[in-house]
């Protein structure tokens, strides 16, 4: 090993050592660390879906009219424009980049046309904040912890995605359901096999059952998206936690159907993303996985 890598990595191992004999430092590094990401997830959910829909004109247009010379188009990306007002378009000062803080410092509105900002902002940021302290109380300061923590922020995008865009973006969900079989290689949070699995089952079991519906029915039941995210929970969990997260995202996502039905706030032929569901179950099973598979064979066995 080079002598400038292995300093390297026994500072790293000093450095972890101090904040753990420090937790209380630890959490709050851990915190504010998730408050960022939340940040970033939240300019995330409003980019992503544009972006897209921007890439699917321009297919669409290089398609329908190939001779013809393509019209500029504003720079629009992560990274670009910077943030600003989505309403008066003025750009936002440093206090208001700064996660949770600078939105209750605003009291939610915006400090130059005073527009109400859109709270998922700060839910998102606030979400995000609380994963990561879970991820930090579960499984500690480990490579376990980091890689909870990582698939908590990918299931939170595709979450408030899904729920605005009824959209589970690809770029979210295949490397979502690759780091899930890289992290069991070495069986970090299941068996490599159990992995595989899982991923190759969760995938073609919503897969029959989209096309089943379709037969029957003539409608689709769910998107593909779906199908990519069952497949990348197994890819986590693995096999044997699939029925029990199935069962359970869909008598969660059966309940509150029902009750913004009987609310009138959906109609009964407005589509529900089944995605948040998804994505919360994949979530439990994470972190809870052997308590929920446990409670689920006793209540199945009576005792």
């Amino acid at each position: 090993m080079p002598g400038w890598l292995h300093v390297g990595l026994a500072s790293l191992y000093n450095v972890r050592m101090r904040l753990l004999a420090h937790p209380f430092i630890l959490y709050l590094l851990v915190l504010a660390f998730g408050a960022i990401i939340g940040s970033f997830l939240s300019m995330l959910v409003y980019r992503l879906p544009i972006m897209l829909k921007r890439r699917w004109e321009e297919d669409c247009e290089a398609l329908t009219a190939r001779h013809k010379t393509p019209g500029r188009r504003e720079t629009f990306n992560l990274a670009l424009p910077a943030s600003h007002c989505p309403h008066c378009e003025a750009p936002l000062g440093w206090m208001e980049n700064i996660p949770l803080i600078g939105f209750i410092a605003l009291g939610g509105r915006c400090r130059h046309c005073h527009t109400r900002i859109p709270l998922r902002y700060f839910l998102i940021e606030l979400i995000t904040t609380v994963a990561a302290g879970f991820s930090l109380a579960r499984f500690g300061a480990t490579p376990m912890g980091i890689l909870a923590f990582i698939a908590s922020a990918c299931l939170i995008a595709l979450t408030f995605i899904d729920l605005e865009e009824q959209l589970l973006p690809d770029a979210i969900t295949l490397p979502l359901l690759w780091l899930g079989l890289l992290a069991n290689v070495g069986g970090l949070f299941t068996s490599l096999e159990a992995a595989v699995i899982g991923a190759a089952s969760g995938y073609l079991f919503l897969w029959l059952i989209y096309h089943a519906f379709r037969l029957l029915t003539g409608k689709e039941g769910m998107g593909f998206g779906d199908f990519k995210l069952f497949a990348a929970a197994g890819a986590w969990i693995g096999w044997e936690l699939l029925p029990v997260l199935l069962l359970l995202a869909s008598l969660v996502g059966a309940i509150t159907g029902l009750a913004l039905i009987a609310l009138k706030r959906h109609g009964r032929g407005t589509p529900i993303p089944f995605g948040p569901y998804l994505a919360g179950a994949f979530w439990l099973a994470l972190f809870y996985g052997h308590p929920l598979l446990f409670t689920y064979l006793r209540l199945a066995h009576g005792h």
